[in-house]
């Protein structure tokens, strides 16, 4: 099979686009994981699946997958692009655009100068909606991995996040907490992990270990995760910079049951094809 497919990245967040919509594509967990492979396939720190909307009131379905072959529910630099590549394929006109994943609905908006705006929904902080093994809902939980205790928020935005706040994000330990928290039994469905330094009340640095995938350079739901935690500490405002290592992302949120949104650029970086 040649597979068509766009190149891009959301704030070094990388992605291989697929337009599933012009015709029907089936890929394999191999398949993934072949396209994925940034030595032996494209690579990226995901894929994504356009494909026709499953209800009438929807523009479009995708479907994320993980580098490791596991699906996704959320991914909002991915929302990003996702929103890019049907414009500029001319799969639609519209400068707002309703979809839907495995776990929600969106509204994506494309603005001026390649940024693009995504309705994340609202935060969602009970255990079992992340899901999270705890008995009731706290602002941050107790985890114990190997023979030390750390302390971490949890939040649902359509995939599960932990986070833990940190003072110096250069010293920490995302290489050897990322996965094991990622895997914790306290996260049934897995976790990702962000490490987050607050700088001040709308500013934060940030580091994710995304489930499934490893350390991205920028994760849009996790962001959106961070200052959910963050407001939820009361140590972050409205709106909040995010720095994370591809680049700054903006997510504000009113709190409560208001959505959260999340503004960032997304750029194409090259067309191609691929034989599987």
């Amino acid at each position: 099979m040649i597979l068509q497919f766009t190149k891009m990245q959301g704030a070094g967040n990388d992605f291989v686009v697929i337009d599933a919509v012009s015709e029907t594509i089936q890929l394999t967990k191999n398949q993934i994981q072949l396209i994925s492979d940034r030595h032996f396939g494209i690579g990226c720190d995901q894929i994504l699946m356009v494909e026709p909307p499953v209800s009438p009131d929807l523009d479009f379905f995708y479907r994320i997958f993980n580098a490791d072959g596991s699906e996704s529910g959320q991914c909002g630099n991915g929302a990003r692009c996702f929103a890019l590549f049907v414009k500029e394929k001319g799969l639609t006109h519209k400068n707002v655009i309703k979809i839907g994943t495995e776990s929600q609905q969106m509204s994506v908006s494309l603005l001026a100068e390649g940024r693009v705006r995504v309705d994340m929904g609202v935060p969602r902080f009970q255990p079992k909606e992340v899901p999270l093994m705890a008995e009731k809902e706290n602002t941050e939980y107790e985890i114990k991995i190997n023979n030390g205790y750390y302390r971490i928020g949890a939040v649902s935005l359509g995939n599960p996040h932990a986070v833990q706040l940190v003072e110096d994000l250069e010293s920490a330990a995302l290489q050897t907490l990322g996965p094991l928290i990622e895997k914790h039994e306290m996260f049934p469905e897995g976790v990702n992990v962000g490490f987050m330094q607050r700088l001040d009340s709308n500013y934060i640095r940030l580091r994710v270990h995304e489930r499934g995938v490893g350390e991205t350079l920028a994760c849009g739901s996790g962001a959106c995760a961070a200052v959910a935690v963050g407001q939820k500490m009361d140590i972050l405002g409205s709106v909040v910079e995010v720095d994370l290592p591809g680049g700054r992302l903006t997510v504000e949120w009113q709190g409560g049951t208001e959505p959260m949104y999340l503004t960032g650029p997304a750029t194409k970086v090259f067309e191609g094809r691929i034989t599987l």
